[in-house]
Order: C-alpha cells, then structure tokens, then sequence
C-alpha cells in the first residue's frame, strides 16, 4: 500500500463457477511440486478466473505463484474519489471472514487454491493486517459479507461468533493520521491515511491476525505477501510470523514478502529477518533505465537498496506504482514488455509481473464490472483487461528462468548504451535491445548447438514440442539474428527443438490381483497413454504384489497418472484418490500403493 487518499470500500460478488468436466479418469489432483519461482499479481481479478489460469496458462508456462488480492470482507462504495467501487476498497478490513467479496465467495476461493495447487502454482495472499477501515468508510454501510462496523468497532472477526472483535483498545495508541514521516515511531503508531491502525502491541491483536492467517493456510494458500509491513513494527510482525502453521499440500512454512517502501526512517532490513522484502529501489533504477534506453546501468548486479537478490522480490510495476510513480507501465508499450522480461531473464531477486486491468485518468477506478460492483470474469481478449502476463514477450519467460535457475550472469556484451547480451551459466542466453533500430550481432552463448525456440517472443509447450515464438540456430556456440528495435532474445536448454533430454522413470508398484489381472500405469502423457487404458504401460509381476515398469520421458515434464487393474475381457478399474503427479528432474522410481 502506497499513499492514496484512502475513503470507503467494495460490494460483494457472488459468483458462479463452471467446473470443467472430470472423468473418473482424471480426478482433480490435491498438489503438484512447485513450477519454479516467478510470481504474477493477477490484480483484482476474480477467484474462478484466476483457477482457469492456472489450469490454461500459468501452470503449463512454468509460474511459480499467483498473488491474489485481498480476500477478507471489505468495505462496499459505490462512488469514491471520483470511482464506482475504487480498487482500494479490498485494503479496508470490516473482518477476517472469506463469505464474499467483490470477487466471489469462501468456496470459489477454496476451489481456486486447490485447482493452482494442483497446477504447481502457489497462493499468496495480499495480506492487510495493520489497519482495518479508515475515516471516509465509516457509515457506508455493511461490509460485502453483511458485517456492521465502526471505524474503532469490529464486534464480529470471523463471522462465526467466537467472540473474536475488535474495539477501541485493540487501536492506536496515536488515533490520528501520520504527519511526521522521520518519526519512526509516528510511522508505525499513528494512522496511515486516517485507517485505523491496529496495536500489534497488545498479544490479544497479534493473535486474532494470526488466527486469520492461519485460517487460510490451512485452505493451502502458500505465502502472503504483507501490504504496508513497514507500518508494523518488526518485532511484533515476527510474533505474528511464529504463530503461523505449516503449509498443507507443498509443506514448509509459509512464504512471506514485505511490503517496505524502504527509507531512512524504516529500512528494508528491518524485516529482512522475517522474509523477502519489495525491493522498490529495484523498480525505480530498472524502470528508470530501460525507459531511459541506458541498459548498462544492468550490466553487473548491484544490490539494489542495500538488499541481496536473496532478500528482493523485484519488479518493474506494481497496483501502487502504475498509479502513484508510473516509471513505466503497460501504457508504455515495447519498453515496458522489454523491461518485464529482462527482469525474468536476470539472475537477481524474485520476479513478480503485474497483471491487471486497463485504467484511464481516475487512477482509483476499479476492475471491469457490474453495476453492483461485482467483478465481472476476466477476458484477456477484451481492452478492459490488460493481462500482461500473456504477452508472447513475457509468457515464454517463466520457462528461462526455471531452466537457468542456481545460474549466474556471465559473458556479459554491450553495444552502446542501449543493448545488453548476457549468459545464465550455459543453461540460457538472453539479448537486449533498447533502441529504435535493429540490433544486428553474432552472440556466443556457451549452449549446446541445436534450433532454439525464442521465448522472449513466445511460449515452448515442452510436452508437443510446439514453439508460438521464432527459431534460432545455435551453432558451434554461437548465432547470428537481428533484434527488432525494443525488443529481446531469450533461448535455454529447455526450449531446445526436438531432441529434448530423455530418462528413465520407473514405477514401483504395491497391489493385489486376482488370477489374470493386470496393473498399468495410464496418465495424461502419450507415453502413458493419454488416460486410454488400452494404451497405458503394462507392469511387470514378477516381484509380485510389486509390480514394476519404466518408460523414458522429456526433463521437465509434468505429468499426472493413476494405477489401473485390467481383465483378460478388458474391464478395468482406476484406483481411488487424486491423480498422481510427479515432474521429471532426473531418473527416479515412483513408488505407490493401490488405493
């Protein structure tokens, strides 16, 4: 959260989701392992909209994670700062219950975690814990689950009558708008744009914080990224942090990223300890520079703000920025599509890409939606949404990143200010063109010699092989092309045209049979028979119950199966459960028992 006149909030949407058809055959799956660690904000989008991305989009283009806006009851204004329903209403808390909102109720949002989880995709959460409504909100009405409330008055948390509230005590202790931003203290006492500032003094606050939390961890949500951290003491964010439970599903504590405008007064650091920290040092010298046509400037890998890549989560916009410090947005076209991918084929911080919705002069205007305030379903293909993430210059690079990944930057090339050429190891290649005019250049890359797909101009489906960007030649190490001007080149191993790396996967497996049965492994791979029995990989009994097999498959791939018992006449039947999943990094043995 940056500085914003904050006033009142959101109606909430009830929405209807449509369930794909699910087979017998392919139950929906409970996890999969994560898809490596790049992160899309899909801002303001919807709880189904964002569960058929994971499933068409994000989890087959290799994104790590989803950060979701916040899914807490929120305040409902149908006019504000000139808006219907501003996008800032989410940020003011009326309680911690998941009913609805303005993007849809408790059980589309169980079903979108589970559906991203299922993908590989993990959760995070746009967390709002330091303050609940502000000034302007109050007397707007009931919250978008029905909650009444008080600027200093929550008599309901959860909605479940535990006793759980909030009343003037749990506030302050200043009570009034920060107006000195040297004064540490008055930054994290007093109130951020007349919000009521939460006392995460007092145990009794930090734990109904923490219960919240937890309540949906234990959904599966994975992370959370926690809006104006800066505003919350450290000390008292770390006992909220320890309160927190493990993560169903990918295990692990949860994973955390601070919101820290960080400053003289409050330094990234302090929070450093306690998770990853926005790095808005980063947004502003990258932006900055690629705006600039300067791209020397990322030559190296400087820590930006004081901070390590380990300790940044780096991106070239956010919901606040596009909006309060527009260094470059979607608005700005090719620059900004190239910063986006430069910043995914850079070795430094997490990458996170804004996703999000087209905007005019009224900076506070909401998503697309109805004329109740209900956020209507997102269609990439229409110019009320944006969707940046889709961008045949960004979609492909999620993929890079995770085949270059443990990598540094090397065979570092510049020509003039505007044109970058690095190594990642000898894993991947990228190529960077900030001019008006081509850039033509032979590049030696350290990649094995073969045809590359070019995901700085589109996806590689490593399944099919199919490549929606051009092709270059790496040939004795080396390739010629012309780099149109503002744009880029990024090639990797994992996107290397038709001879990607093959190895064994067995499989071990545990079942009873009756005379003249037959266990098969059948999966959603043509390997495995694309879930036709008839065609999924016999297993051997001759270590009988355990019965064993093998087939060879592409590094990287993803896929999903289940045991199945045939008959000499050709019935079957599928074991129980979800899918099994697993994603080929090397040979292994599968082990599994019929369920």
């Amino acid at each position: 959260m940056r500085l914003r006149n904050w006033a009142t909030a959101t109606l909430a949407a009830v929405a209807t989701l449509s369930l794909p058809a699910v087979t017998a055959a392919t139950p929906r799956a409970a996890a999969a392992p994560s898809s490596g660690d790049a992160i899309v904000h899909l801002f303001q989008w919807r709880w189904s909209s964002i569960a058929e991305e994971c499933e068409t989009t994000l989890g087959p283009g290799g994104w790590g994670g989803v950060q979701v806006s916040p899914p807490q009851e929120h305040v409902v204004l149908p006019e504000a700062e000139g808006a219907a329903y501003p996008w800032w209403q989410d940020y003011q808390p009326v309680s911690y219950r998941l009913d609805r909102t303005r993007r849809g109720t408790k059980a589309e949002f169980v079903d979108m975690v589970e559906r991203c989880r299922a993908q590989g995709v993990r959760i995070y959460v746009d967390m709002v814990l330091n303050h609940m409504t502000g000034t302007g909100s109050v007397g707007s009405g009931p919250g978008s689950a029905g909650s009444v409330f008080g600027k200093y008055d929550y008599p309901d948390l959860f909605g479940d009558g535990s006793g759980d509230r909030y009343d003037r005590p749990d506030f302050g202790p200043c009570y009034r708008a920060i107006s000195d931003w040297s004064s540490k203290a008055e930054v994290q006492d007093c109130e951020l744009l007349d919000l009521a500032d939460l006392n995460t003094a007092d145990p009794r606050v930090r734990a109904a914080i923490a219960k919240y939390m937890n309540s949906v961890i234990g959904l599966g949500v994975a992370g959370f990224r926690v809006d104006a951290a800066k505003h919350v003491q450290a000390e008292h964010l770390a006992d909220i942090v320890s309160r927190l439970h493990d993560v169903p599903g990918f295990g692990g504590r949860p994973d955390l990223f601070h919101e820290v405008y960080g400053d003289a007064t409050v330094p990234y650091t302090d929070y450093t300890a306690l998770g990853r920290v926005t790095n808005f040092d980063y947004q502003r010298a990258v932006s900055a520079a690629v705006r600039d046509g300067d791209l020397t400037r990322l030559a190296d890998l400087p820590d930006h703000g004081g901070l390590t890549g380990a300790q940044s989560v780096v991106f070239i916009d956010n919901h606040d920025t596009q909006r309060s410090d527009p260094t470059l947005t979607y608005k700005d076209g090719d620059r900004y599509y190239l910063a986006d991918a430069l910043m995914m084929a850079h070795p430094y911080g997490t990458p996170q890409v804004m996703s999000s919705y087209a905007f005019g002069a009224v900076t506070a205007q909401g998503p697309p939606s109805t004329a109740d305030g209900t956020t209507l379903p997102t269609d990439c293909g229409s110019a009320a949404w944006v969707c940046e993430h889709r961008d045949p210059r960004v979609a492909g690079m999620p993929g890079f990143r995770n085949a270059t990944a443990g990598t540094g930057m090397s065979s570092v090339v510049t020509d003039g200010p505007g044109r970058l050429a690095f190594a990642r190891g000898d894993k991947g290649y990228a190529a960077f063109n900030a001019t008006g005019t081509p850039w033509r250049a032979t590049f030696r890359t350290g990649l094995p010699d073969g045809t590359y797909c070019d995901v700085a101009r589109g996806t590689f489906d490593r399944r099919t092989g199919r490549c929606t960007g051009g092709t270059v030649a790496v040939s004795g190490g080396s390739f010629t092309a012309e780099i149109p001007a503002n744009h880029g080149v990024a090639l990797h191993v994992a996107a290397r045209l038709g001879d990607a790396a093959r190895v064994e996967v067995a499989f071990s497996a545990t079942a009873s049979t009756w005379w003249g049965q037959q266990v098969l492994v059948v999966g959603d791979v043509p390997q495995l028979g694309g879930w036709d029995p008839a065609r999924g990989v016999a297993l051997s009994a001759r270590d009988y119950p355990v019965w064993t097999g093998s087939v060879r498959l592409p590094e990287g791939q993803r896929f999903e199966y289940k045991l199945v018992k045939r008959a000499p006449d050709g019935n079957v039947v599928w074991e129980s459960g979800p899918n099994r999943q697993h994603t080929v990094t090397g040979p292994t043995t599968l082990i599994a028992t019929w369920r």
